[in-house]
């Protein structure tokens, strides 16, 4: 009876979040974990990924003030002009630039200033938005679990190496499988809805005077600082990469650090923030007012909150899930990944989902190829149209084209999502069986 009670609050406290939308989702996630204490459940702020959210707190404050100096802009640019070289390709060529952005970010939230130039070079090319921005979408979260600074890599290293599976591994197994599944994935998308001409919706719309034409582009000259930006940013993400590397137990250069793997991320990016801010001469304080750090900040809240309440929950019945998981993972160890398919697309992070399934799954047995090879299952954060990159793609198409049925589940964003984590899954065994 009060594992019951224990579920519905569980269940509840995400469903109410995810009504309610952004940050909000973290907030219920604190009001479920007060319900869970209430009930008799044992609350402990162990169980609050500080690390984590510590990682995501950092990187978003370096990427601030890069979007502040006129970085973000910089590589929009960049962006635009890769995009517009064949608009009749964009389905293909929008999810590279995400997955590149996200991948160098650390941060899916760097999809929303791509949006608006997807859905301009798509109406160029007269491709219906939605396929290339639901596919633009689903692969700056993949993306995740292949940066070498987002949380959820940091966080899944330092599962793993004691098991084996150094930082390199993990990077050397990811990249290529997410990557790679983004061209079946995007094949998918491409195939999906009536063309943009044929789409009753587009058509009544354009009567209506609700689309706009394809804007005219513009000479862009970034700003002073611009370029300098980037450039800092990047050396900051190659010194996480060779410092990360150096104080691995796979290398093992330097023996007992002073500065661990973890807070060296955080402090190396916060040294890049500070540089970035002197050198370019910019406004700390207007920091605050950037969108990146807005959304961040939202995110570390959000993180907070969900991986907190999840995290109690599964500290409380682990002896039971071992007990009935161990053997069926045993015999189908890639019933993994369908488990961190259903928690993600619950708990709205790749972080958080690892930090909440990943620990518990070594512990019954799972090999630590088979945790390497499902790890990209943690980005199903597309299987409700709730996730902030996933509605703005919604907001930001004006054609109607990218439209959330009646149905809910029947979106654009959700076959293409599952077929790229399949895809990602089996390619992470292929290539993991050989790295590892």
């Amino acid at each position: 009876m009060l594992l019951a009670v224990h579920i519905i609050i569980l269940l509840g406290a995400i469903v109410v979040g995810a009504r309610m939308g952004s940050i909000a989702i973290g907030f219920a996630g604190g009001l479920g974990v007060l319900l869970l204490g209430a009930t008799g459940m044992p609350v402990s702020a162990e169980a609050i990924p500080f690390d984590v959210i510590g990682i995501i707190m950092c990187v978003i404050a370096a990427i601030s003030a890069m979007q502040l100096a006129g970085g973000m802009d910089y590589l929009v640019d960049l962006a635009e002009r890769f995009l517009r070289r064949n608009p009749k390709r964009i389905t293909v060529y929008a999810p590279i630039v995400t997955w590149l952005m996200t991948v160098l970010a650390g941060t899916g939230h760097t999809a929303f200033s791509t949006m608006p130039v997807i859905v301009e070079v798509a109406k160029e090319g007269k491709v219906r938005p939605s396929r290339p921005l639901s596919a633009a979408v689903i692969a700056s979260q993949m993306a995740i679990v292949a940066s070498p600074i987002s949380a959820a890599v940091v966080f899944m290293a330092s599962v793993l190496e004691p098991l084996g599976v150094g930082y390199l591994q993990l990077l050397a197994v990811m990249i290529p499988a997410t990557f790679l599944a983004i061209f079946p994935m995007a094949w998918i998308a491409n195939t999906s809805g009536a063309d943009l001409e044929d789409d009753p919706v587009y058509r009544k719309r354009v009567s209506e005077g609700l689309v706009a034409q394809p804007a005219s582009r513009e000479h862009y000259v970034p700003p002073q600082g611009a370029k300098a930006s980037v450039g800092i940013f990047l050396a900051a993400i190659v010194v996480v990469m060779v410092y990360a590397t150096l104080i691995s137990d796979q290398v093992g250069l330097i023996a007992n650090p002073t500065i661990p793997r973890n807070e060296a991320i955080m402090a190396i990016m916060l040294g890049a923030a500070a540089t970035i801010v002197l050198v370019t001469r910019t406004t700390a304080a207007e920091i605050l007012n950037t969108q990146v750090f807005r959304s961040g900040m939202s995110a570390c809240v959000c993180v907070l909150g969900v991986a907190w309440l999840g995290t109690t929950f599964i500290n409380y019945y682990i002896e039971d899930i071992q007990n009935i998981a161990g053997d069926v993972l045993t015999a189908q160890p890639w019933l993994l990944a369908v488990v961190l398919f259903i928690a993600a697309s619950l708990l709205y992070s790749q972080a958080a989902t690892a930090k909440a399934l990943i620990p518990a799954a070594l512990a019954i047995g799972v090999s630590p190829l088979t945790a390497l090879a499902a790890f990209p299952a943690v980005s199903a954060l597309f299987v409700l149209p709730t996730y902030p990159t996933l509605l703005a793609a919604v907001e930001m198409d004006d054609t109607g084209s990218t439209r959330i049925g009646k149905y809910v589940f029947n979106h654009p964003f959700l076959v293409p999502g599952v077929v790229c984590i399949f895809v990602s899954v089996i390619l992470g065994y292929a290539i993991g069986a050989v790295v590892v």
